[in-house]
């Protein structure tokens, strides 16, 4: 038997049940994982409150970052993989290529049972061993929001160092990358960048956050309750040029001052609608004007994913992890979630 939280009715957060069930065995090409940590992401609110899509079955386990050890493996896998520390893209029939829909059908946390459990069961073929370097805190908070970002800033953005930039690279180094709010994905965002070599502007409400940022390298921060128009203010900052590249959770809410703060030629990654929905259409005569590239993120493939751990690896990248909490209290991790004074990432300990 193992412990379990079950999504249940998906109703509101009050419907995260814990239970016990039986510990799942791997089928041929799996492997099995002792989960020792997992991660939140906002679409786990969603999922809880029967806003994202459409009802999950009752039983299914959610959340879709974790880390944790094989403890066992099914008929075809090599026993050597028994004892190795791994994460997996929450995709996990994502393994390499351009995105597909189909996905979705092997959804961890969502389509597919996820992290916020004793074991999980994986694909081998979705699986990353860890290397030595990167602890087991950062490696649960990689998977979910690492991907999208890496998808953001590497295979759409083109961001990459000077010596590795080639003549057709859309965005080079010393140019600015622009990420929106401090939750998880832009704080990934800001870190992964500036370890690109990349200049990097970060948005808040929050001056205290904002000082943290500067404190991880932000080039430059701007609080967006103290000036609503925070497009013109990085204008200003930045000499009259915008961002080439820009990371918006926010969506559409915010997106007349996304373009407005772009550059010609600038590329906008649409990751997710955090400040809700306007009321009206939006202007979008930018989009011409400047020749903007606009892209959906659906985080990202496994090959993705290793290309990320490569990059934290390389660079001792730090993923921020605001609270942490106990296996008993993921309730209370939910509701601290949803309050949205986190920066970063939340974290519950499961072994």
């Amino acid at each position: 038997m193992m412990r379990a939280y079950e999504i249940g009715a998906q109703n509101g957060l009050y419907d995260l049940c814990l239970v016990n069930r039986p510990a799942p065995l791997p089928k041929a090409g799996e492997v099995r994982i002792r989960v020792i940590a997992a991660c939140l992401n906002h679409r786990d609110l969603l999922i809880l409150q029967g806003k994202y899509g459409p009802k999950k079955p009752h039983d299914i386990i959610p959340l879709s970052d974790g880390v944790g050890v094989v403890d066992m493996v099914g008929e075809g896998v090599d026993d050597a993989i028994k004892g190795k520390r791994i994460i997996a893209p929450h995709f996990v029939n994502w393994t390499s290529g351009p995105y597909n829909p189909a996905i979705f059908a092997q959804d961890l946390g969502v389509s597919r049972h996820g992290w916020l459990a004793e074991y999980i069961i994986i694909p081998a073929t979705a699986v990353i061993i860890l290397p030595d370097n990167i602890n087991d805190d950062s490696a649960a908070c990689l998977a979910a929001a690492g991907t999208t970002v890496w998808h953001a800033l590497s295979a759409f953005g083109e961001v990459k160092p000077d010596n590795e930039v080639k003549p057709n690279d859309n965005v080079k180094s010393d140019e600015l990358v622009l990420t929106l709010g401090t939750g998880g994905v832009s704080i990934l965002a800001l870190q992964i960048a500036k370890a690109m070599g990349a200049r990097v502007a970060i948005t808040s409400s929050s001056d205290e956050k904002l000082a943290k940022c500067t404190s991880l390298g932000a080039d430059m921060v701007i609080n967006y309750r103290d000036n609503p128009h925070w497009d013109e203010i990085l204008l200003e900052q930045n000499g009259g040029m915008g961002a080439s590249m820009i990371l918006d959770t926010a969506g559409m809410m915010s997106l007349e001052r996304t373009l407005n703060a772009a550059a010609p030629n600038g590329k906008i990654a649409m990751i997710g609608a955090l400040a809700g929905q306007l009321d009206h259409a939006p202007n979008l005569f930018a989009i011409i004007g400047k020749n903007l590239t606009i892209k959906g993120i659906t985080s990202g493939s496994r090959d993705m994913l290793a290309e990320l751990v490569h990059h934290v690896s390389k660079h001792n990248i730090t993923p921020i992890i605001d609270k942490k909490f106990a296996f008993d209290d993921a309730l209370a991790a939910y509701e601290y979630l949803a309050a949205g004074d986190h920066m970063g990432k939340l974290m519950i300990k499961i072994s």
